[in-house]
């Protein structure tokens, strides 16, 4: 059981480490932007008349950034949890516990997932003060990265089911 596990399961952490071999330099350059367009902003006000699109594309990246970087700290299981009592139990239960919290958190990414998607619709009409983006672009950020975080839980639950020992991957060093 344990090789044909480890075989269903490969496509699937394959898919993670995919996913987050494309978000990671992504969440890294807009960072880089985002210092970037800071910088633009701070000194064109000081020596001359502030760029007015600066502050917009600053907030924008802002938000794409932390909902991007939130998946990524989701695989790595870096977002904040109690988990000392789950971490007391035995063998099954242990798993039975992560089960129940991994399928928590997939219904409440899928409910976001659904509520993300409607809200990117109904403000798909806005257009941003500055740039004349449509908001849909801001928004889909919601769904996307609730989609990414849903897909990681589903693995989890599906490992843990096969009964696949997975801890959450550490960075790299």
């Amino acid at each position: 059981m344990p090789d044909l596990a480890h075989s269903l399961l490969r496509p699937l952490r394959w898919s993670e480490r995919t996913l987050d071999a494309v978000i990671a330099p992504v969440v890294v350059t807009a960072m880089a932007a985002l210092i970037g367009v800071i910088t633009l902003q701070i000194v064109s006000r000081v020596f001359f008349t502030a760029v007015g699109w600066t502050e917009e594309v600053a907030r924008f990246l802002l938000v794409w950034i932390t909902f991007l970087a939130a998946t990524l700290a989701f695989r790595r299981g870096r977002h904040i949890a109690v988990t000392f009592v789950v971490d007391a139990l035995p063998g099954l239960p242990r798993r039975l516990a992560r089960i129940a919290a991994l399928l928590v958190a997939l219904g409440f990414l899928l409910g976001l997932v659904v509520i993300g998607w409607e809200y990117m619709q109904v403000q798909s009409f806005q257009k941003s003060a500055s740039l004349r983006l449509s908001m849909t672009w801001v928004y889909a950020v919601i769904p996307l990265s609730a989609a990414i975080m849903a897909w990681y839980a589903l693995v989890d639950v599906i490992g843990l089911v096969l009964g696949e020992a997975h801890e959450p991957e550490e960075e790299a060093p």
